[in-house]
Parts: structure tokens; sequence; C-alpha cells
């Protein structure tokens, strides 16, 4: 399979890293999506997994809507069949996402009934296939986002095995959740945790594939532990932290670029603690227009404040806040005055002890 450009051989080539946040079912949806773009600007934005037979028969617009101030947004697709696998993703194209995602690595009861995920990684030609038939399908990147192996398989084998050949089938990227995925007497919760982490394996796969995209995935809890993990690897993807500790976005951009963009990283914030009142009130009025779209179109402001309630970890005031938007959000009639409710029980909190400090 001949290479192509794009944003990641770019990144490849000009050494410039990738912050992502991580496919999370239930989690990543596109008012999490919003939320987060309010708070980084180049992070690149991955869907929760959306299986391929659910887009080629059901609401489309439904699954695959987002709104553009979203963007860049991967797509990340589940399945096992390259031809189903194709036409999501020529739908998916359409839609206007940046790029396709197919996930081996995700252990649950549901995708193992369905042979996909991490069940994959025991056939890596089978995901060869299917990448192969999503490149021919788009013309935006194809990746792929795996485990280091599953069951009783060696990491050592069973991980260049993969990428050997998603390689040949012409993947523009891999993204690696540096643990192995136990499919039977592990919960999809402790396939999170348990399995031990070997981020030294994923740093030797990059050492041997030179030429391809390689970023790091599981356990890095801190934006600075990230940037130290990533050293000598592509990129790094963040999850659970990203989204328990929300906060952790506003430093993304002070450490790596727009991955669309050919520019450096242009944020100045090293965390929460260094936006001004000005800059949160931005923040809060961004989400406050949003949710009123959201209910105007049918949904409710719960829908978006749930994704909201990791946000301001160790500020004052935090536990209002958090208590605003988990139980007046929920209340019959609640519409976007919640939000602002809530970012000011911070906002007040905090200037109060500025005053009461100086």
């Amino acid at each position: 399979m001949t290479n192509r450009a794009t944003f990641y051989s770019r990144a490849v080539e000009t050494g410039t890293k990738i912050f992502a946040t991580a496919p999370m079912i239930d989690w990543s949806d596109r008012h999490f999506r919003v939320f987060a773009r309010q708070l980084t600007r180049n992070a690149l934005l991955f869907t929760e997994m959306i299986v391929a037979d659910a887009i080629l028969r059901g609401n489309r617009e439904r699954l695959l809507g987002f709104d553009a101030i979203e963007h860049p947004v991967a797509l990340q697709l589940g399945g096992n069949s390259p031809e189903k696998l194709a036409e999501a993703a020529r739908i998916g194209e359409g839609f206007g996402y940046a790029e396709i995602n197919l996930n081996v690595g995700c252990p649950s009861d549901r995708v193992q009934s369905g042979t996909f995920g991490a069940c994959l990684m025991r056939e890596p030609d089978l995901v060869a296939d299917c990448v192969a038939a999503m490149r021919a399908a788009v013309s935006i990147p194809v990746t792929v986002k795996c485990r280091i192996g599953v069951d009783d398989q060696d990491p050592e084998v069973a991980l260049r095995d993969l990428v050997s050949r998603v390689t040949a089938a012409g993947t523009d990227a891999v993204w690696v959740h540096a643990r192995k995925a136990w499919l039977q007497g592990l919960s999809p919760k402790e396939n999170r945790d348990i399995p031990p982490l070997d981020y030294g394996l994923v740093h030797r796969l990059k050492a041997e594939n030179p030429n391809l995209f390689i970023g790091l995935n599981g356990g890095l809890q801190t934006l600075s532990q990230a940037v130290e993990a990533m050293d000598g690897l592509d990129g790094v993807m963040l999850g659970r932290a990203a989204y328990q500790d929300s906060g952790v976005l506003t430093g993304v951009d002070r450490f790596f670029p727009h991955p669309l963009s050919e520019g450096l990283p242009s944020g100045v914030f090293s965390g929460p603690q260094d936006l001004s009142g000005e800059d949160w009130e931005a923040v809060r009025d961004a989400m406050v227009a949003y949710a009123g779209e959201v209910i105007a179109r049918g949904g409710r402001v719960a829908h978006v404040t749930r994704h909201m309630v990791g946000l301001f970890q160790g500020f004052p005031g935090v536990r209002r806040y958090r208590q605003i938007l988990s139980t007046d959000a929920t209340k019959p009639g609640a519409g976007p005055q919640v939000i602002a409710d809530a970012f000011a029980a911070v906002l007040s909190a905090r200037g109060a002890a500025q005053d009461a400090a100086e």
C-alpha cells in the first residue's frame, strides 16, 4: 500500500506531537466534545465507538451528527466486516470527520459477542483487510486503536504482528493502549486497571517503526505524566483522566499544536488555576448557549451537564458546583441557567478566596 500525506505523517516528519481524548463509550459523545473544545483548541477529539451496522441501518444524524466547533473529530468504528466498515467509513467521511479509527481494543461483553473490539487482536489478517477496505473507501486518515494483546497472547509477538499487518494494509497511525485485555475473568472496568502497563513495549515498537505514527494510551493521569511518557513517541491519548478531571484539558494547548495546522503550541495556560475569571466566563457562556441549542432540539440540559461535573477539581465552591450540575440539572424544566448558577458557585468562592489572600 502506497504512503499518503496526512496530518499523522506530517507529525512524524516534523516531530510535532498530537494530543487526543480517547473514545469512551457513553462518555465521549457530542456534548462532551463540545465541552472539551471550550477547554482546548488543539486536542484531537474521538467519538465513542459506533458500530458499523448501526450506521448502516440506524438514524445517521443521531449517531454521527456533530457541531462544527468540535473539529477536529475522529470517528471510531466497531465491526469486523471489511465491506460494512468501508461503507460506514464512507458515510463518516461524508459527515465531515477528520479520521476513521478502528476499535481493536474494547473488551466489553457486547463487542465480544459480536467478535470485534479486542477480539480482533487474535485476527490480524482480518484487521488488515478491514483497514485496507476503509482506506480504499475514504481520503481521510484510517487508523487503529489496539491493546498490546489479549489473554495468553505474548504482547511482544501479538502487537508486532498486528502492527506489521495493518501497516502493510495502509494504516495512517496506531494508537496503543499499553495493557493486555483479558476477555475472560475481568470486567471492562477491571481491564482498564488490573493488567499491567507496558510503556516500554510501545517505545520499542516505535523504534522499530520510525515512519509510522505511534500514540500512547492507558494509565496516564496528568498532563505532565503524559508529556513525559510520550518522549520518543508521536502522540498521547487521555481518557478517564481528561473526563473525570477535565481541567487537565486547559493545559493541552501549551504543549501540543493543532493537528491540522503546521503551527506551534499556542496555549499559555499550564492548568485550570491559570485561567482568569473572564476565561471561565467565556467557557460558561459558550456552554449556556450550547445547552439552549440542545434543549431547542428536544434534548435536556442534563445531557450536557453530566459531562461537566469533573471540572474545577481543587477549586473553592466545587462541591456546590457539582451539586447543582448533578441535582438541579435533572429537575423537570431545568434550563441553561443551571450552568450559570454552577459556575457562579465557583467563581464567587474563588473571588472571595483571592480577596482574603490579598
